[in-house]
């Protein structure tokens, strides 16, 4: 709509322009008062002085062009945003300030403009006059500069939105892209300036942490590294972490991680089970370490952990951690699948075949050597009678093909091998 479409007539577009005329001499008075508004009301928006004196120079601006447009019959389609406004939605992306925000600034600040105009549309001596117009005409002219309030404020958020959001999508990029290149410095050794690196990752480097990685197996639902950041965001405020923690993506489907850890939380992995679904990215998680040394060692860990979930196929648990059973000697293979399977092989003889009989004769053996070859320990691990562990023993030493000696701790690593990595190390055709 422009200024004098419609039924208003010319007479209502002459005292529209002669109202906003008068706005006009007071521009600096209408300006700050919009300005006081939208600070006082949207507290994301103070604080940073040259932030402020932007958003007046955005508000000045923004006034001058709405006022011309009345003024110069413009047509709204015409008119852009200022290049303070521009900019200032730059800034506010820039700074992680919402986009919600700049939008509630928006209109709080056409409000207060819209108060100014009744104020002077009521008050008399325009155009020498000293009555206030006429009630009809008053309503019209308002209802004119309104109309063109509306369009312009239309046309103007858009904009600046969209400069928000090209600023903030080039900014994450950027960071993002800085932060990476940082962490791979860190954590390829040597000295590090911790307070220095601390303040370049925005991440505590002098706590303890836990180092995960994080992926989308095939048929993930909830793909992309923007799903694994917020995954990491809700595991870490699930173990109540002091800071937020540090995320850094690899590819679309897998990404870095570092939680810090409260001292109130000793073992973390509990909590991160539970909060974890069956169906979304699969998680794979070094120790709890301190400082920089455990920023990298736990990231080592966590590395040979997914290699340890991939190689074992599809179907690994929601969270694999370097401290589940059998996972740290698993990990020391490197997921060197082929290698354990060779090894299970020479260890286990028949009994590494790939059924679930085998499976159970496999489980009772390996409860009964880390209860330090006890069948009365292994049958309250197992809810077994006493009987019933030893003939299962004495079954899985047969299909072995070769007593228990002094290779008990080879065949304990077998078993627990086959524990890790499953049916990939297992003989299919037994």
């Amino acid at each position: 709509m422009t200024p004098r479409d419609g039924p208003a007539g010319p007479a209502v577009a002459q005292h529209a322009a002669a109202v906003v005329a008068r706005l006009g001499d007071r521009l600096a008075e209408v300006s700050d008062d919009i300005q006081e508004l939208v600070i006082g009301e949207v507290a994301e928006l103070r604080g940073d002085p040259q932030l402020v004196q932007l958003l007046r120079e955005t508000v000045t601006s923004s006034v001058e062009v709405f006022f011309a447009a009345i003024r110069h019959d413009i047509p709204v389609a015409h008119l852009d945003a200022p290049a303070a406004a521009l900019e200032y939605a730059r800034r506010l992306a820039q700074r992680d300030i919402s986009v919600n925000a700049l939008v509630r600034g928006y209109r709080l600040g056409h409000r207060a403009a819209l108060r100014a105009v009744i104020e002077a549309v009521r008050a008399p001596d325009l155009e020498g006059n000293t009555d206030a117009l006429d009630p009809a005409l008053g309503f019209a002219v308002y209802d004119l500069i309104e109309d063109v309030s509306f369009d312009y404020i239309d046309r103007v958020t858009e904009q600046v939105v969209a400069g928000y959001q090209d600023e903030r999508d080039q900014w994450l990029q950027s960071r993002s892209t800085l932060r990476a290149l940082r962490v791979r410095e860190l954590l390829a050794g040597g000295e590090v300036d911790v307070d220095a690196m601390t303040t370049a990752l925005r991440y505590p480097l002098q706590h303890r942490h836990l180092a995960v990685v994080l992926w989308c197996p095939d048929g993930c639902e909830q793909a992309g590294s923007a799903a694994l950041e917020q995954l990491l965001r809700r595991l870490a405020a699930a173990v109540d972490a002091p800071a937020a923690p540090l995320f850094v993506a690899v590819d679309a489907v897998t990404g870095w991680g570092w939680i810090p850890l409260p001292d109130a939380v000793a073992d973390p992995v509990p909590v991160l089970r539970a909060a974890l679904a069956a169906d979304g990215p699969v998680v794979a998680a070094g120790r709890p370490l301190a400082g920089v040394a455990g920023f990298r060692r736990s990231h080592r860990q966590a590395r040979a952990v997914r290699a340890v979930a991939l190689g074992a196929g599809p179907g690994a648990a929601p969270l694999i951690a370097v401290t589940d059973p059998g996972v740290a000697l698993a990990a020391l293979l490197g997921g060197d699948v082929e290698a354990a399977a060779g090894f299970i092989t020479d260890q286990l003889g028949a009994l590494a075949a790939d059924t679930d009989a085998d499976a159970r004769l496999r489980r009772t053996l390996l409860v009964f050597l880390q209860a330090g070859s006890s069948y009365t320990a292994a049958a309250e691990q197992l809810h077994l009678h006493y009987n019933s562990v030893k003939y299962r023993v004495q079954r899985a030493v047969e299909r072995r093909g070769q007593p228990l000696g002094g290779d008990r701790l080879d065949v304990e690593v077998a078993l627990l091998l086959c524990d890790r990595f499953g049916s990939a190390v297992l003989d299919g055709h037994a």
